[in-house]
């Protein structure tokens, strides 16, 4: 097992929510915020299913964190390639809500407001897409990292959606839940034990612990892709004879995972694992011709896999109006 380990210097940028640095100005143009900001929710259909990805908001850690397996010369030459900052990864956070059936499933809650400045927005975001938070009747986590468990208490450390049915894996449960795990992490990363712990042991949530295929709402059903933890799970919707991929974190980086499937990253806590079920998901996705939605991936994070020879591109979906 390749125990991820960032530093604490990562931890602390990643706190402090550090600018962007870019590369020089005849290096690439440089997009930047509008002043009022930009749509924070998409909405499509999958079949007879309904999803709206909603934005969480963004991360901004260390791009030294990528590819930790590769010459770090190769990472910074990839970042460059695709107009990307070799200092800072700059990721978004799609969450998306299914509205299938009787069913209105939420994958994962974000950060709330116990991580990074920058994210914790959903619950504000889901009323500007039009749905009530109390409408929510299923709530899967794919794993308990900050960013996709943290936001699940409120400010009176009570579920922050306490009429939903709440769902984990059972590993991924039994990972976090395990007596001395705090003990034996490094330092600056026994806060992410803490909080995956509080998370899961929050008020007014009752949990049911899934295993592979199990179905969470008729249509809906969870796979494990283990690695980035060892528990993660991705969501499965399907309807009309089509199919899509919730990856979670089981793929974070729109470019490097298909283009070099092989790297992983500092936060895989299971590097060689992260790569198995990459492997796994990139063939599976490309072979049915399925959609995927990357956590991570730049908004609104929808598209396709398509293989290319021994490598794989992300295909993003046509925005429809």
């Amino acid at each position: 097992m390749t125990l991820f380990k960032p530093t604490r210097r990562e931890i602390l940028s990643m706190a402090a929510a550090a600018p962007a640095l870019t590369l020089p100005v005849a290096a690439r143009a440089e997009l930047t915020a509008p002043v009022a900001g930009n749509p924070s929710h998409f909405s499509f259909t999958l079949g007879e299913a309904k999803l709206t990805v909603v934005s969480d908001g963004r991360l901004e850690v260390p791009a030294n964190g990528l590819g930790v397996n590769a010459d770090p010369e190769a990472v910074k030459a990839f970042l460059s390639d695709y107009f990307l900052s070799t200092e800072t990864n700059y990721s978004h956070t799609n969450h998306v809500v299914i509205e299938l059936g009787d069913a209105v499933v939420l994958v994962d809650v974000g950060s709330g407001s116990r991580f990074l400045p920058t994210a914790g927005d959903l619950m504000g975001n889901l009323g500007k897409a039009g749905i009530d938070a109390a409408s929510i009747t299923h709530v899967i986590i794919t794993h308990a990292h900050p960013d996709h468990i943290w936001g699940i208490r409120d400010d009176f450390d009570e579920a922050i959606l306490p009429d939903a049915q709440y769902f984990l894996g059972q590993v991924e449960h039994d990972f976090w839940m395990q007596d001395g795990l705090a003990a034996s992490m490094p330092p600056e990363m026994q806060q992410f034990v803490v909080g995956a712990v509080n998370s899961i042991s929050v008020d007014g949530a009752e949990w049911t612990l899934l295993t592979h295929e199990q179905e969470v709402a008729p249509g809906i059903r969870v796979i494990d892709t283990p690695g980035h933890t060892p528990g993660h799970l991705a969501v499965v919707v399907e309807s009309g004879g089509q199919q899509l991929i919730a990856l979670g974190d089981s793929m974070n980086h729109a470019y490097m995972n298909f283009a070099q499937p092989g790297w992983y990253n500092n936060f895989d806590m299971d590097g060689d694992a992260t790569v198995a079920t990459r492997m796994r998901l990139l063939d599976m996705a490309a072979a049915d011709r399925m959609a995927v939605l990357g956590y991570h991936f730049p908004f609104p994070g929808v598209g396709h896999v398509r293989k290319a020879g021994d490598t794989y591109q992300f295909v993003p979906a046509l925005w429809q109006w």
